[in-house]
């Protein structure tokens, strides 16, 4: 396999520092590694297969001048949609973590392991768009399920972890957590979200739209519709809880008139299917939690059950690293894939 010059904008976030992780870890083809950041990051170093490696400031030119051929953007929509244009003009092939692309018609947004076929769409604009974090672990669980029954409609509430809001989200919490054991949590900064966040769930995320629904929550909607490529009612309450990294999701799941949910085969459906794994004996208190997805690439599903009253409807919980499978590692899975399709 012959090796990709690679550029990281973001280098120095969240989700950036874990892209450097997964790339190291899934021996990724790098023939040079390009990390890019703010004038304000520029000139720091991260540290990559041993090596430290200054971070450049991304400018108009950083992406010719590198000779870059794949970059992974990961630094907010603003720099997204002021940037990818000159990656892509430089010949590179732009996958994009951010919202600002999702939605472009002409933009495919990729699970790989659900519609990697739209991939090789990705020559009309130069970009690839990663899906929002929770709509990549549902969409992983949802598959199977639509393959064995056909689904008519998904209804999800989902727990997100704080990290979701980045690094100061995951500083906020400790913070409080810290002002709580000091007696001091009433006077708690709060930067991050907008209440406080240790020892509280908030049920927001994101601005408020016409609808009562939050853009989070309609991220999850269209997205899901958009890779799936199907019109499936989505319905979604999205909440912030006080953990630090995964999160999950309670998810019913409306099939086709007329089917009869066989618990059997949607957890058989689900154990086949690549990168989720069932983990389901509630007699024995097993069930998918954040502990055990964290620093994984797993998507879990568990609390698998048919609805008491209609035998078309079941119900289960879904677990993921949102920085991992939700953000880092789908971007490599989805560079992996554009490689191995010769694209």
């Amino acid at each position: 396999m012959r090796k990709f010059n690679v550029a990281v904008v973001g280098a120095t976030g969240a989700v950036g520092e874990e892209l450097f992780r997964v790339l190291k870890e899934y021996n990724f083809p790098i023939n040079k590694l390009v990390p890019l950041a703010s004038a304000r990051s520029a000139g720091s170093k991260i540290e990559f297969d041993d090596k430290e490696i200054t971070v450049l400031e991304l400018t108009e030119t950083c992406f010719a001048e590198n000779e870059v051929e794949i970059a992974f953007f990961s630094a907010g929509g603003s720099v997204s949609e002021k940037f990818a244009k000159y990656a892509v003009e430089a010949g590179a092939v732009v996958i994009d973590n951010t919202s600002h692309f999702r939605m472009e018609p002409n933009v495919p947004l990729v699970v790989p392991e659900v519609n990697p076929e739209d991939i090789a769409l990705w020559k009309e604009t130069g970009i690839i768009a990663n899906p929002n974090c929770s709509t990549i672990q549902m969409v992983l669980s949802l598959k199977p399920l639509d393959e064995l029954y056909g689904i008519k409609r998904v209804d999800v509430s989902t727990y997100q972890a704080v990290s979701g809001a980045g690094k100061t989200g995951m500083e906020e919490l400790v913070r409080q957590m810290q002002d709580f054991f000091a007696f001091q949590l009433e006077d708690a900064e709060k930067k991050a979200f907008a209440h406080q966040i240790a020892l509280n769930v908030i049920p927001q995320i994101d601005v408020a739209q016409p609808n009562g629904f939050t853009k989070e929550e309609m991220k999850m909607v269209k997205e899901t519709q958009k890779i799936m490529h199907k019109d499936i009612q989505v319905a979604a309450t999205c909440v912030r809880v006080p953990v630090l990294r995964s999160h999950s999701e309670s998810i019913t799941v409306t099939f086709n008139d007329g089917v009869e949910v066989d618990v059997e085969a949607v957890r058989e459906s689900l154990e086949r299917f690549e990168n989720v794994e069932v983990i389901d004996d509630l007699a024995n208190n097993a069930y998918p939690m954040p502990i055990i997805s964290t620093d994984t690439d797993i998507t879990y599903v568990g609390r698998i059950r048919r609805d008491v009253y209609q035998p078309n409807i079941v119900h289960f919980f879904n677990v993921a690293d949102q920085v991992r499978v939700g953000a880092a590692t789908n971007a490599v899975r989805i560079a992996l894939k554009w490689i191995e399709l010769g694209e």
